[in-house]
């Protein structure tokens, strides 16, 4: 929409949007002025293309703060870097979870975000994930390095205690506090026999498939279990249906598709002895349109974060009716 933009700066003038209610256009109107010589700016810089973009229209900017930089979302934050960033530090400075605020980066030039715990912030617990029999939720000062903990969380005083979906590895200490990363949302794996593959693994191996699909850049994906598209999954044994969306490449040959499969293989030896064996059937992989994860986080009514391994039928109908190849 930069054609638009840059006749708006030109004008003075703010065109309609969408969802911008009238008085708040009214508002922001009042405060503009037309400034031919900035929209000539955007004209050229567009015009020669988007990459760099974004440090070409503000040469001045020297960081991109982000709302969260680990696990998938990841994804997001390497395209940016790529494309329109490209030449910029990214910088996550706060770890949020169930709506409230528990850490802060205290370490902006590090490329993987990790986060000092603040005791008064919020109450929280962590249960041990490789805790041989049930296990009990342990505190701040009973934690260890090197381990994974899911997240028990009561935000303010009254509110519920719950678990709050997210897995935190611990990365050290701060003086006596604990500096965690977060690694992945418990209820985002993979299973049709078994098996857990998390979403930022299942990610990594994604992405690892892309770099072998020569021109393909990676926009968006899903994973579907099989079991849940019914009869139109086929007749084989319970498998991965995986949708993506990519740039740079409009179709695939049963070759590349393969690729999938065999680097999930090769980075899970349990999914490789199920393939073996047959009781999990061959990964499927289907191309969608451009734009299908825009209007898909558009239905979930919230852009980010997106699930990975979607469970609900309408979401499945949506992303299917966007299936190209």
């Amino acid at each position: 929409g930069w054609p638009g933009l840059a006749e708006d700066l030109a004008l003075g003038r703010l065109s309609p949007q969408p969802g911008l209610p009238e008085d708040a256009r009214g508002r922001l109107q009042a405060l503009l002025a037309p400034d031919a010589a900035r929209a000539a700016e955007v004209r050229a810089e567009c015009a020669q293309g988007f990459e760099g973009i974004v440090q070409r229209l503000w040469p001045q900017l020297e960081v991109v703060v982000v709302g969260t930089a680990h696990g998938a979302e990841q994804l997001y934050c390497d395209a940016l870097r790529q494309a329109d960033c490209k030449g910029l530090p990214f910088y996550c400075p706060f770890y949020r979870a169930a709506g409230a605020l528990l850490g802060v980066n205290l370490w902006p030039k590090e490329p993987v975000p990790r986060f000092l715990l603040c005791p008064d912030w919020a109450f929280c617990e962590f249960l041990p994930c490789l805790a041989e029999e049930e296990p009990r939720t342990v505190l701040l000062g009973e934690l260890w390095e090197g381990r994974e903990y899911g997240l028990v969380l009561t935000a303010r005083p009254r509110e519920y205690r719950c678990r709050a979906g997210e897995v935190l590895r611990v990365a050290g200490f701060h003086k006596q506090c604990p500096v965690v990363e977060p690694v992945r949302r418990e209820n985002q794996a993979l299973s049709v026999r078994g098996e857990s593959i998390p979403e930022e693994r299942f990610c990594r191996s994604l992405c690892r498939a892309v770099g072998m699909w020569p021109g393909a850049r990676l926009v968006d994906y899903v994973c579907v279990e099989s079991a849940l598209l019914g009869a139109s999954s086929g007749a084989c044994a319970p498998h991965y249906e995986v949708f993506v969306e990519l740039r740079g490449l409009r179709d695939l040959s049963e070759g590349q598709r393969y690729k999938l499969d065999q680097c999930l293989q090769e980075d899970f030896p349990i999914y490789k002895s199920f393939r073996f064996k047959g009781s999990i059937g061959p990964l499927r992989l289907h191309l969608v349109g451009a734009g299908a994860f825009a209007r898909l986080r558009e239905a979930l009514g919230s852009p980010l974060p997106m699930p990975r391994v979607l469970r609900e039928e309408r979401l499945l109908q949506l992303i299917q009716s966007t299936v190209i190849s």
